[in-house]
C-alpha cells in the first residue's frame, strides 16, 4: 500500500498556482465581462463556486482516463441542463460552459505544458469573450419575466399600450419586445418576458 505524504511541497505549489489563475480568469469574465452586462448576482455566485468545484475536483484526480470521462461527464450534464430546461437563458448557459470549461483546462492541463502556455489559453478565451461581449454586440440587451394582470392588452391590437404600461410600471425608459410565456385565465393573469437595453438597468 503506497504511503500518503503529509506535505509534496512541489505539488502543493502547483495547486497554489493553478487555483490562483483559474480563480483570477473566472473573475474576470464574470464579475467584469458578465455582470457588468447583465448585473444578475445570483449567477456570478454561483459560477464562481462552480468553477472552483470543478478545478479542485480535477486537479486531485491522479487517473489520466478518469480526468478525460470526468471532463466528458461534465459536459454531457451541460447538455443535459441546457436542452431538459428553459429557467436559464442561452447566455447565461454559455458563461456556465466557459467557466467549466475554463477550470477544467486550468486542471488537467498536463505538466508538460507550461503555465506560460496555459495563461496564453486563458488570454485568449477572455480576449475572445470580451470582443464578442463589448465590442461587437454593442448593443446589450437584458430581459425580466413579469406576471401581468391585465390581460385584455396581450391582443396584437394592444400591443404598443401594452408596452407603454410596462415602461411605467418598471421604470424601463424602453422595452424593445415582449414574449408571453403563459396564459391564466382562470386567475386571469399572465407571464411574459420583457427585453430592453442594459442601459435602462438602474442600479
Amino acid at each position: 500500500m503506497e504511503s500518503i505524504k503529509l506535505v509534496d511541497l512541489t505539488n502543493l505549489l502547483e495547486l497554489v498556482i493553478r487555483f490562483s489563475l483559474n480563480l483570477i480568469v473566472i473573475l474576470i469574465l464574470v464579475r467584469w465581462l458578465y455582470f457588468s452586462t447583465t448585473r444578475r448576482k445570483d449567477y456570478l455566485f454561483t459560477y464562481i463556486l462552480i468553477s472552483s468545484i470543478v478545478f479542485l475536483l480535477c486537479f486531485h484526480l491522479e487517473n489520466v482516463i478518469l480526468q478525460i470521462g470526468f471532463a466528458l461527464g461534465l459536459f454531457a450534464i451541460f447538455g443535459i441542463i441546457r436542452y431538459r430546461t428553459d429557467a436559464i437563458p442561452i447566455k447565461e448557459m454559455t458563461y456556465l460552459f466557459l467557466t467549466i470549461g475554463i477550470s477544467v483546462i486550468n486542471a488537467l492541463t498536463s505538466n508538460s505544458t507550461s503555465i506560460l502556455e496555459i495563461l496564453f489559453t486563458n488570454i485568449i478565451i477572455i480576449a475572445l469573450t470580451y470582443g464578442l461581449e463589448k465590442r461587437w454586440l454593442l448593443k446589450h440587451e437584458s430581459s425580466k419575466n413579469i406576471t401581468y394582470e391585465r390581460i385584455e392588452l396581450i391582443k396584437p391590437d394592444n400591443y404598443n399600450e401594452l408596452i407603454a404600461d410596462l415602461q411605467i410600471r418598471t421604470g424601463i425608459s424602453k422595452i424593445d419586445r415582449i414574449e408571453i410565456k403563459e396564459i391564466d385565465f382562470q386567475r386571469n393573469n399572465c407571464h411574459l418576458r420583457i427585453f430592453y437595453e442594459i442601459k435602462d438597468i438602474n442600479q
